[in-house]
């Protein structure tokens, strides 16, 4: 019952009050980040698989700029990452636009997060169970390391929460996100990418 219809329920209207309560902040940090991306604008969109693998745009802060060399590439990350788009990320109120996509139902507060459209022909069977459940804002994988976990450990524990859903499951994961989000644990601002394609690549080329 709490997963088929009460989990839905709680999302929406926490997500509603919430954008309503933060509404003033996130005016603030959206004419900030405008500034300091030099134009390139303050939001972030990609397409991400979400529940039974229905593709849907997740909205994001854009954390940095779009500047580009002299033949048109963009820059390394490393270079394009503001002080203003840091300080965003280890804070994490990048993910704040996400309540947004709780609210239209793309995504949940607790569950898997949602990967990259690419990484889909690379889980394993049981790590497909992932897609079983909407995706979430925090899930287990980031109150278990977030950044710090390797690619298999992090998805045991997606399979792990799609498996265990429940109402007390997921207070648990909310106030444990807000210990890790106030400590800032796991959230390296500019850390370099591991890409799950690449490595499961590189593992059946070995």
């Amino acid at each position: 019952m709490y997963k088929c219809f009460f989990k839905r329920f709680f999302d929406f209207w926490i997500a509603l009050i919430a954008l309503i309560c933060i509404s003033p902040i996130l005016l603030v940090v959206t004419i900030w980040l405008h500034f300091a991306n030099k134009g390139a604008g303050a939001f972030f969109f990609q397409e991400r698989p979400g529940l039974h693998g229905k593709i849907f745009k997740i909205i994001k802060y854009k954390t940095m700029t779009d500047e580009r060399d002299a033949e048109g590439n963009l820059l390394p990350d490393a270079q394009r990452l503001t002080k203003v788009g840091k300080f965003v990320r280890s804070t994490s109120i990048d993910e704040l636009p996400q309540l947004i996509n709780v609210l239209k139902g793309d995504m949940a507060f607790i569950g898997p997060r949602p990967l990259l459209v690419r990484y889909l022909p690379y889980y394993t069977e049981r790590e497909q169970l992932r897609h079983s459940v909407r995706p979430g804002i925090s899930g287990w994988a980031q109150v278990n390391g977030r950044n710090n976990i390797t690619w298999d450990k992090k998805l045991e524990c997606d399979a792990y929460y799609a498996e265990n859903i429940s109402l007390w499951f997921d207070i648990k994961i909310f106030f444990l996100t807000l210990y890790k989000v106030v400590k800032r644990e796991g959230a390296i601002a500019d850390k370099k990418e591991n890409y799950l394609d690449i490595e499961r690549k590189n593992a059946i080329n070995q």
